[in-house]
């Protein structure tokens, strides 16, 4: 089990002109899931971030995460939500970003052919960084969230369909994700989701 990511090499779009709004991925040990890290420009009035541009995305070869998007509320230290996913035959991309506070962010690997499959990777995104991380489809997300009143924007590559996403517990041994803390918020639903074992039969 791999519980927080080595990051590898960065890509720099080149569609920024101004270097100080250059936006960079960096690829994670799991395949398709890139942080995403820069495009912010600082002055005396405060700054000007680029928080998506399409040209970077095809650059190196992610899907474009356009066709919805959405804000999750957190208002109390502790609340965890996940561990979500679309199997990777109807799955989504997506690009999670914190803008108000800071979440652990973790993306297990579910996809059954992936070389890394049940492994995960773990990132602090921070409002104030202006961080985000991307999954490609058969990925699982969630996060717990690290301070009071954090909001965490989620652009996706398809419009929500009921009754196609699944999940998997959070505190599952077979993925020994290291969180932070113990959750203080969960919601009934995540908090009977089921192991791996038992979707996998294993």
């Amino acid at each position: 089990v791999m519980p927080v990511a080595r990051l590898g090499r960065s890509l720099r779009c080149r569609y920024s002109s101004d270097r100080d709004i250059l936006m960079q991925f960096t690829a994670t040990p799991i395949g398709g899931v890139f942080a995403f890290s820069g495009g912010v420009h600082t002055d005396a009035r405060g700054s000007f971030q680029r928080t998506y541009c399409s040209g970077a995305f095809a650059e190196p070869g992610l899907v474009l995460v356009v066709a919805q998007a959405a804000i999750s509320r957190n208002t109390a230290t502790g609340t965890l939500r996940g561990l979500h996913f679309i199997p990777e035959a109807d799955g989504e991309a997506k690009l999670v970003r914190c803008i108000a506070g800071r979440i652990f962010d973790v993306a297990v690997d579910l996809r059954p052919a992936s070389p890394t499959y049940l492994q995960h990777i773990s990132v602090e995104l921070d409002a104030a960084r202006g961080n985000a991380l991307y999954l490609p489809r058969g990925v699982a997300h969630g996060f717990i969230t690290l301070q009071d009143d954090c909001d965490v924007l989620y652009q996706f590559s398809r419009a929500h369909r009921p009754g196609v996403e699944m999940g998997v517990r959070w505190d599952d041994p077979d993925l020994a994700i290291n969180w932070p803390m113990p959750p203080v918020v969960l919601s009934d639903r995540d908090r009977t989701l089921p192991f791996v074992k038992d979707l996998t039969g294993d």
